[in-house]
């Protein structure tokens, strides 16, 4: 089969690979349809994750048709049509009783190497590394998806893929962010830091759950478009002072909640890439700074752009001063795959909003060196395998 296969920084080849088979007899083999590139996925483009191995395969947002099972597999069936969450869930383990997928006891066969790091590990991932446990990733034209059962969700209607496809990462994670965000219906103010294509989502999902205003911060023109079309009042952070100016708008106070969706590549401070240059610091905190200082007294700081390790002069007084809560982490996709999948069905939501660009997979080297440089108006695309 034809796959996306990381060969160094900021090298992407799509090879001939072995086709997938069952491991495990409650495996799935899944016929892939559609797959996307993730803005975290630059970040193993950009070389911040360790542990990637030439030849792996990359990708988390996928979807397709199951068309093998094992022989334990119970729910799924050969023909199903199917959306797979990024992170993999063992389903019994304490954590995913709880809800809390992203965090499984059992699926990262490599755990030791996040404890090191950490000091705990989470689940497993597709295709983001040997540190998440080396699973070969959905940006190719078939993949295996451990404990079928548990990860993936059956897609009974009859709807596009691209109207589905998002329920593997950026709708949940987006969803998430903002309904960490305690947000009171009619009152609640929200800023959203990062309007790609994890911040669209958050900001859409926190008008759904009722906020009065959404403000959200970028620099690229068509993604503060984008924003301002769903009816979020936009910010250039390459022109403002974007603290004060919140400060002002919020009538001296702050918002209540602000989400830090960029993480770990954001740009400002010279000062962080000077440090992650000399691989004195992991990540560029700069938006993480900005919305510490910006969240109003009580309210709630958001994150779910990825973080990789060790920041430096994060203003942690700051939110401990104004006893500031912060929820942040990987998102349990699990969680929120079924009710976000009854919003897209009746109409609530349209996630294709997303899509700027639809390729084959062929052109995915193109597709990531466009989406990483922010040229040609990519914030989001879809790979095609069969193309």
């Amino acid at each position: 089969m034809k796959a996306v296969c990381w060969m160094g920084k900021k090298q992407m080849e799509v090879q001939e690979v072995p086709d997938p088979r069952l491991l495990n007899p409650r495996d799935a083999i899944v016929r892939i349809t559609s797959t996307a590139i993730c803005g975290s996925d630059l970040h193993l483009y950009n070389g911040y994750v360790p542990s990637l191995e030439k030849g792996d395969i990359m990708g988390h947002e996928f979807m397709g048709e199951i068309v093998e099972v094992g022989p334990a597999v119970k729910e799924r069936r050969v023909g199903d049509r199917v959306v797979v969450p990024f992170a993999i869930g063992c389903g019994g383990c304490a954590h995913c009783r709880r809800q809390q997928w992203s965090a499984c006891d059992n699926t990262n066969p490599n755990a030791g190497m996040q404890e090191v790091l950490y000091g705990a590990s989470g689940a497993g991932m597709f295709g983001y590394s040997h540190l998440m446990g080396g699973y070969a990733g959905g940006q190719a034209q078939f993949a295996r998806v451990p404990l079928a059962d548990v990860n993936s969700i059956r897609i009974e209607h009859d709807l596009p893929d691209e109207k589905v496809l998002f329920l593997s990462d950026i709708f949940p994670t987006g969803y998430m962010a903002a309904e960490n965000c305690n947000i009171r219906p009619g009152e609640s103010t929200v800023a959203v830091w990062g309007c790609g294509p994890v911040g669209q989502f958050a900001i859409r999902s926190a008008f759904l759950l009722g906020a009065a205003k959404v403000y959200a911060i970028d620099s690229v023109p068509e993604r503060l478009r984008m924003a301002e079309a769903a009816g979020a009042i936009t910010l250039d952070d390459a022109d403002e002072d974007i603290h004060e100016r919140l400060i002002a708008m919020t009538g001296g106070r702050g918002p209540d909640a602000c989400i830090d969706a960029v993480g770990m590549e954001a740009h400002g401070s010279a000062y962080d890439k000077v440090k992650q240059t000399a691989k004195l610091e992991n990540d560029r905190p700069f938006v993480l700074r900005q919305a510490m200082r910006t969240v109003r007294k009580g309210g709630t700081l958001s994150i779910p752009g990825v973080y990789s390790g060790f920041i430096d002069k994060v203003p942690f007084g700051a939110v401990f001063g104004k006893g500031v809560t912060l929820k942040m982490g990987q998102t349990h996709v699990q969680r929120y795959m079924a009710p976000l999948l009854q919003l897209v069905v009746e109409g609530k939501i349209d996630p294709s909003f997303v899509v700027t660009h639809r390729l084959p997979l062929s052109q995915a080297p193109l597709a990531y060196d466009k989406f990483c440089n922010k040229e040609d108006g990519f914030i989001k695309v879809v790979l095609d395998p069969a193309a």
